[in-house]
């Protein structure tokens, strides 16, 4: 019927148009007009406000909006002074104490496309982590050329008004709401880290490859997935049993013997091919978030009243292997062979992660514009006896072990409990256009792999500090942020090093 009513009025103005164009008779002569009016300029348009940024980069490609193509592209520019840990390196064989150093945080790019209600598409390519020294072709020492790599490709089918399948890599994580969550709105600077506890071990960057069931009922949010286990890519130390232990050779030739004895400390399993189990629940006791996509918000910024509560898990079969203190084997000579090496007998352990939260972002007053967000998660980890693993972001340094640069312990076999805060001060603090939310966080973690030689064991305290400058949004703002974290290079004397950084993000 649209179609008809543009073929009318097109037949419409073309009879008018050729009407016009014949041939008239002359008229009579007219006496001449008066002069015009000298012209009065146009008075100017005044200048229009930017549009909120809404939906993103989004190109309709039906009528009603149905059907469309949309893009999401964001940096995250860190500058940072960072207090280095002990035994770090800038270069081979120089040592840094502290820098100053820029880094590309993330960068980013989505492409999604609905072209039918049923289904969607959509791919996210980026890069995350580069600094002059990591993210390169060689990590740990080489900056340069970080690899473009898929973070997500998704295709997805929707069952009912209850149920979405997808598959493919996908970011459809268990296990909490932070480890589901949007890197571009984050309250704080950034996530713990603490969230992705198996990051780039056993998954891709926190993704993973596999089918997923998605939907709500009612006011209950849900996410289940079936992941495959990447390959660890263990090498060296963790890549065979001697690596879960520590090897020595008494004697002298021709009558040495080499010994090697348990440490009673899990690593991933070089062999782990057991699937991923894992799901999160979330029960929206005021206003219902958006579900599209499995990016879930830090803050509203007054935008919206939620309240939720979640919990989820994550399960891995056999992801872990270890050696107990009472594994000792001893060959003749200076060294194991191949075949005795495989034939030193290994524990295995399952990865098995739990974890309940809570989330609460209500606006407090509509004239001034306050807000009010928190975030709180407790996480049970058991990842086989002893384990610990080190992280830092954008790691500005290197070292012999993982603990350098400002790495902090940021997964292992124990218990953790996070809390975020952040209140948004009233509008006009800093002028029209600039919106200031100050924040803080404090993550307490107890691994059993962090022990003194008294053998107790060591907490991990972490505490950040900062507020966020809102240009547009989240999607132009600044963030400055101070950091108090321990340095674990000797577990019987922890010492806390401070770090500070400004992250710069635009968003489109």
């Amino acid at each position: 019927m649209q179609n008809v009513r543009y073929a009318l009025a097109l037949s419409t103005l073309l009879t008018a148009t050729a009407a016009t164009a014949q041939i008239q008779p002359v008229p009579p002569a007219q006496p001449a007009p008066p002069p015009a009016a000298p012209a009065v300029p146009p008075t100017p348009a005044a200048p229009t406000e930017s549009v909120p940024y809404g939906a993103g980069m989004k190109v309709n490609i039906s009528p009603d909006g149905s059907k469309y193509v949309r893009f999401i592209t964001w940096h995250q520019v860190w500058s940072r002074w960072t207090k280095n840990n002990t035994g770090t390196l800038r270069a081979p064989g120089k040592p840094q104490d502290s820098q100053v150093d820029f880094a590309l945080r993330r960068s980013r790019f989505i492409v999604l496309s609905q072209l039918n209600p049923r289904f969607l598409v959509y791919t996210h390519l980026g890069i995350n982590n580069q600094t002059a020294v990591s993210g390169g072709t060689a990590p740990t020492t080489d900056g340069k050329k970080p690899q473009l790599f898929v973070h997500e490709a998704v295709v997805e089918y929707k069952v009912n008004q209850y149920l979405n399948l997808g598959a493919g890599m996908h970011y459809q994580n268990g296990l909490s709401r932070m480890t589901r969550s949007s890197t571009i709105n984050y309250l704080t600077l950034d996530a713990p880290l603490t969230n992705w506890p198996t990051i780039e071990t056993i998954d891709q960057f926190a993704r993973g490859i596999g089918v997923y069931g998605k939907g709500r009922i009612g006011k209950l949010d849900y996410a289940l997935s079936v992941n495959e286990s990447f390959l660890t890519n263990q090498t060296g130390a963790f890549s065979t049993p001697l690596g879960l232990g520590t090897t020595a050779t008494t004697g002298t030739a021709p009558d040495q013997v080499t010994t090697s004895t348990g440490n009673n400390t899990a690593q991933y399993n070089p062999q782990g091919t057991n699937h991923i189990y894992q799901g999160y629940f979330s029960y929206e006791f005021l206003e219902q978030e958006g579900n599209l996509l499995p990016f879930n918000v830090g803050t509203y910024l007054g935008a919206r009243r939620v309240f939720n509560i979640g919990a989820g898990f994550f399960y891995n079969k056999d992801g872990m292997v270890s050696r107990p203190t009472g594994s000792v084997v001893s060959v003749p000579g200076t060294a194991f062979t191949p075949a005795q090496t495989a034939a030193i007998g290994t524990e295995k352990h399952d990865i098995a992660l739990f974890s309940a939260d809570v989330f609460f972002d209500t606006p407090l007053n509509k004239e001034t514009g306050t807000a009010f967000t928190l975030y709180g998660v407790y996480y049970n980890y058991n990842m086989g006896p002893n384990h610990v693993r080190f992280i830092g972001a954008a790691n500005p340094g290197y070292g012999a072990d993982a603990r350098r640069g400002n790495a902090v312990p940021q997964s292992g076999t124990g218990n953790v409990g996070y809390v975020q805060a952040g209140y948004l001060l009233p509008k006009n603090l800093l002028g029209p256009k600039v919106r200031v939310q100050p924040y803080a966080s404090h993550l307490l973690a107890g691994y059993e792999g962090l022990k003194t030689s008294t053998g107790e064991q060591k907490n991990v305290n972490i505490f950040d500090a900062g507020a966020n400058f809102y240009v547009d949004g989240h999607n132009a703002k600044f963030t400055l942020n101070y950091r108090h974290r321990p340095d674990f290079t000797n577990v019987n004397d922890v010492q806390y090093r401070p770090e500070i950084t400004l992250q710069t993000q635009v968003s489109l």
